[in-house]
């Protein structure tokens, strides 16, 4: 797999690896299951994994610390694992956080990230929500301070705007801005993608398949389970599905010309965009696993990314990607 370059010098497969799925939030989770898929995903080429401290309260985190223990010495110093902190969770099992952006809370989620994935240092470690309320120099400060002292190696912000992104980036660089960005969440391309690509800070997009629905396989509520996600979301009550779904006819005469499947257009689109972009998507099945590393050889055409350019002019998208509390930090 071709690699590419995110901000300050940071650079990783085309396609990396959102592992959160593997975790909770998309249905039951297995662990053999998931070690299974780490290892068809860094077998295609991709060697950019994403998770967070907040995925599965830490489990997320302790599951690729134990796959990358598998790992022989050559092997693991390819890997390149980007982490979060920034969102307090309750300990029960209901879904209420709140943002937490305090320099000491930084500090204390890196130490206890740095143990459960068992390594020495971060490779990128994201701010994963920012308080419109707390002052992001101060957050930065203590960013670059566990970059000098050899915890950190590159700083990446999450769902900023153009103004806060460019405020962060002149206290310490941005290596990376990840945010929801596909086909069908296209927000970022007013204000903040300009920025990003003016300062020369990566994007990561992460639900770059629109949480599978561009993939075109998921077309009624009832195919999730009740521990899924999508089975609440707005986007994915069925009169929305039965609307949103002129976003995928408008992209299957394109699949069908390259010979390859929705999902791998949407991922292609994304590329094209930007030579900075390094879409995360996700999966718990190895065979789309190939399938999403895949999308990074296919060459859409002029004409082709102008039909896809073009569709948030032709088809509004129903629902909220997030319920209010998922929305919290959003563009902040």
């Amino acid at each position: 797999m071709k690699e590419r370059t995110l901000g300050n010098g940071l650079t990783v497969s085309a396609m990396g690896f959102g592992a959160m799925g593997l975790s909770e939030f998309y249905g039951d989770t297995d662990d053999n299951t998931s070690l299974t898929v780490l290892k068809t995903v860094i077998d295609t080429g991709v060697n950019f994994i994403d998770t967070a401290n907040l995925y599965g309260r830490g489990h997320n985190e302790r599951l690729l610390g134990h796959f990358l223990a598998t790992l022989g010495h050559a092997q693991r110093n390819k890997i390149k694992i980007a982490t979060k902190c920034g969102i307090d969770r309750s300990d029960d099992n209901a879904y209420a956080r709140r943002i937490n952006n305090q320099p000491d809370y930084i500090r204390r989620c890196c130490h206890e990230s740095l143990q459960r994935l068992g390594v020495e240092r971060i490779d990128l470690y994201y701010l994963h929500r920012v308080d419109p309320q707390a002052d992001i120099e101060e957050s930065m400060s203590c960013l670059s301070q566990l970059v000098k002292e050899g915890k950190i190696a590159q700083v990446g912000l999450c769902e900023v705007s153009a103004a806060t992104l460019e405020k962060a980036h002149h206290v310490h660089p941005i290596s990376a801005l990840q945010t929801e960005y596909s086909l069908w969440t296209r927000d970022i391309e007013e204000n903040v993608l300009p920025t990003a690509m003016r300062l020369g800070v990566g994007v990561v997009p992460y639900s770059p398949l629109g949480r599978g629905f561009l993939t075109g396989k998921y077309l009624s509520n009832q195919a999730f389970a009740d521990n899924d996600f999508r089975k609440n979301n707005e986007r994915f009550i069925q009169s929305n599905i039965e609307h949103n779904a002129k976003i995928l006819q408008a992209i299957a005469p394109l699949a069908e010309k390259h010979q390859c499947t929705p999902g791998q257009i949407s991922l292609a689109w994304l590329l094209a965009k930007y030579e900075k972009i390094v879409p995360i998507p996700g999966t718990k099945n190895s065979h789309y696993a190939i399938e999403n590393a895949q999308a990074e050889n296919i060459r859409l055409t002029e004409e082709d990314l102008t039909l896809l350019n073009t569709l948030k002019e032709k088809i509004t998208i129903m629902g909220e990607r997030y319920s209010p509390e998922g929305m919290k930090g959003v563009n902040a």
